[in-house]
C-alpha cells in the first residue's frame, strides 16, 4: 500500500510511521525538511504544504493509496488538500480532534455520534469547519474521506493540563518539592493514550473501504482522575506530588490564553466509547497502561540532558497563578 503522510514526524505521527513501516507499507514523508524524519525506510518528499509550486515539485506525478494530512487545521488548509488530491488518491485522513466533540459534554460517554460544538476553543472550531467542508466533498462529489479524532495521545512527552506541553517542566517542579496545579478539585475523568496503542487503531483504518464516510476517535480504555494522572507521574519520578487545586474559572482569568485548553477541553469529564474502531479494526486494543507510559517517557527524558526542557514562562504562569489563589509566594 503506497502511502503519504503530510507531516509524519510529529508526537503522534512518528510512532505511527514507524509502526507503518514495520508493517511493510509503501511510506513516504512531505515536509519541509526541517526536522529530522528518523524514520528509516520512509521516502522522503521535501516541500512545503503551504505553496503550491513546492507542493507539485515535491509530488511530480505521483499518486497514492491513501494520504494522511496530520497538519491541517483550517478549513482553509482543507481547500488547499481538496485542490492537491483529487483524483491523486483513493483515500483521505484528516486529523481532527476529540475537543471538537460538544462542551460542556452532555452525557459524559462520548461517541462518534456526539454532536460537535465547541464555544470555547477557536482551534476546535476549526477543526469542525473542516470537517464539515471534507463531508461535503464525500457527499457532492464521492471525494474519499476518513476523519480521525484523536483525544491527548502522547509518547516522549507527559500529558498534564497545566504544566507545560511537550516540556520537562512539571517533573522538574516535582523533583524540586515544588507545588503543581490541578484543575477544579481533581476528580474528572480523562484518558490519555500511548501514541503506539493510537497507532494500532489508525492504521487498521488504512486503505479500508468501510472507512470511507466515517470518523472515528481512538483511545485508551484506562480511565483515570486528572488526581490519579498527576499522583501516577509523581509514583514514577519517585517523589510525592504536592498539588494544589485551584478552580479552572479561577486560572483562565489569571491566564486568559490557557482557556481554550481548559473550558474547550480538558476541565470535562470526557470518556470514549471504542466500540465503532473495534468493529472496523478487530484486532485493535490498547495495551499500555498509563503508569507504563510515564515509565517510558521519563526514561526517555532521563537518556539525553538537551531532552528536559524547562519552559520558564509557564513556570512563572504556575507560580503566578497559585500566588494569585494562596496569597503566598512560591519558593
Amino acid at each position: 500500500m503506497k502511502v503519504l503522510f503530510i507531516g509524519g514526524t510529529g508526537f503522534i505521527s512518528t510512532a505511527v510511521s514507524r509502526m507503518a513501516i514495520e508493517r511493510g507499507m509503501e511510506l513516504y514523508l512531505l515536509n519541509r525538511g526541517i526536522r529530522s524524519s528518523e524514520i528509516p525506510g520512509a521516502h522522503q518528499l521535501t516541500g512545503d504544504i503551504h505553496h503550491p509550486e513546492s507542493m507539485h515539485n515535491a509530488l511530480t506525478d505521483l499518486n497514492f493509496d491513501v494520504v494522511v494530512d496530520w497538519i491541517a487545521f483550517t478549513p482553509e488548509d482543507i481547500e488547499r488538500d481538496l485542490q492537491v488530491f483529487r483524483g491523486r488518491t483513493k483515500q483521505f485522513v484528516f486529523i481532527s480532534s476529540a475537543s471538537a466533540y460538544q462542551k460542556p459534554v452532555v452525557n459524559y460517554l462520548i461517541t462518534e455520534s456526539t454532536p460537535l460544538e465547541n464555544p470555547y476553543w477557536e482551534y476546535s472550531r476549526n477543526k469542525i469547519a473542516s470537517e464539515e467542508l471534507l463531508m461535503k466533498a464525500y457527499r457532492n462529489e464521492d471525494f474519499p474521506v476518513t476523519i480521525v479524532r484523536p483525544s491527548y495521545t502522547y509518547n516522549t512527552y507527559l500529558p498534564v493540563a497545566i504544566g507545560g506541553f511537550g516540556c520537562y517542566t512539571l517533573a522538574d517542579r516535582m523533583l524540586k518539592g515544588k507545588p503543581i496545579i490541578v484543575h477544579g478539585d481533581g476528580t474528572s475523568l480523562w484518558v490519555n493514550t500511548h501514541a503506539e496503542d493510537f497507532a494500532k487503531g489508525f492504521l487498521g483504518l488504512l486503505g479500508n473501504e468501510k472507512a470511507i464516510g466515517q470518523a472515528f476517535h481512538i483511545t485508551s480504555d484506562e480511565v483515570l482522575t486528572w488526581n490519579q494522572i498527576y499522583q501516577t507521574i509523581a509514583d514514577v519520578l519517585g517523589v510525592e506530588a504536592k498539588m494544589i487545586h485551584i478552580p479552572t474559572d479561577f486560572i483562565i482569568k489569571e491566564i486568559p490564553r490557557l482557556t481554550g485548553d481548559l473550558l474547550g477541553d480538558k476541565t470535562w469529564s470526557a470518556v470514549f466509547d471504542n466500540s465503532k474502531i473495534k468493529s472496523f479494526v478487530p484486532e485493535f486494543q490498547a495495551t499500555i497502561p498509563f503508569r507504563e507510559g510515564m515509565r517510558r517517557a521519563l526514561e526517555w527524558f532521563a537518556a539525553d540532558e538537551k531532552r528536559r526542557r524547562i519552559n520558564e514562562q509557564v513556570n512563572a504562569e504556575m507560580d503566578q497563578i497559585i500566588n494569585a489563589y494562596t496569597g503566598n509566594p512560591v519558593s
